[in-house]
């Protein structure tokens, strides 16, 4: 199922989404419990609703798994090369801001103070129920689906902050978009390769112009890996988001920038 959240005649609802259409989901139907609820509203056109994020998560957690656009960043932001020896131990996260979260075509604010803002192009899971202290064998029943994640990131900001040793914060605080749906984790089983990742084409472009392309397999870690390293210690619950972290091969200007830093074009 695609599952979608979205205004319709000043109302919000959770529906189904089948082709160009969108059908309602009874009143109050969360849609990390809409598998099995059977839609009961009219079909209405994608196109006469306004898509809002999937979820409101309680938390977002988003990690750095793609090796490749480590190495393309650290050039851009850091000036150094390479991979740090620490981001092979384990799949490494931060928290961003779930207060902050947008729709798949809402407008974005320009963080205060900023000049370079930055797209990055993720896919997210989603936590259906809770658990603590999960192998990866359970984690992957406690995953209830996917969206795609925006990580608006302003690179001036974060790589002054970043200089500290803490991580980003004001550079990662404005924004992030989700959606546009929320896909059922069955919907994706097909695609799971051997090794337990998922097999997908990632596409990045910007105003139709291709960027950037990707697999998601060439995560260097799972989701249900994400998940159980998350829940070591503590608490993952019902609609918490695990950010893949950026693709490689163009998946944000960033990584453009450190591998062509003669070439400030797309920064326009």
């Amino acid at each position: 199922m695609r599952i979608a959240t979205y205004r319709y005649e000043g109302h919000r609802q959770c529906g189904v989404v089948e082709g160009a259409v969108v059908r309602a989901l009874p009143d109050g139907t969360s849609p990390l419990h809409a598998v099995g609820t059977r839609p009961v509203g009219d079909a209405v056109p994608l196109s006469d609703v306004r898509l809002l994020p999937p979820l409101e998560p309680p938390t977002v957690r988003d990690f750095v798994t793609f090796e490749e656009h480590v190495e393309g960043v650290r050039r851009s932001i850091d000036g150094a090369a390479g991979v740090p020896e620490r981001w092979y131990a384990a799949p490494t996260f931060y928290f961003t801001n779930p207060y902050a979260v947008y729709g798949p075509h809402d407008d974005i604010p320009m963080p205060p103070g900023s000049a370079v803002l930055d797209f990055e192009l993720e896919v997210a899971a989603v936590i259906g129920r809770e658990g603590r202290d999960l192998t990866p064998e359970q984690a992957l029943d406690h995953i209830v689906g996917y969206t795609i994640l925006n990580d608006w990131s302003a690179r001036d900001l974060q790589s002054a902050e970043m200089r500290v040793g803490l991580g980003p914060c004001k550079g990662k605080d404005t924004a992030t978009t989700l959606g546009p749906y929320l896909v059922t984790a069955d919907e994706l089983e097909p695609y799971r390769d051997a090794d337990g990742f998922l097999r997908l084409a990632l596409t990045a472009a910007v105003n139709g112009e291709v960027v950037g392309t990707d697999l998601l397999s060439n995560m260097s870690w799972t989701f249900e890996e994400m998940a159980t390293y998350a829940s070591r210690g503590t608490w993952v619950r019902p609609g918490d988001v695990l950010g893949s972290g950026t693709c490689g091969n163009g998946g944000c200007l960033a990584e453009l920038w450190g591998g062509c830093a003669a070439d400030r074009s797309l920064r326009r």
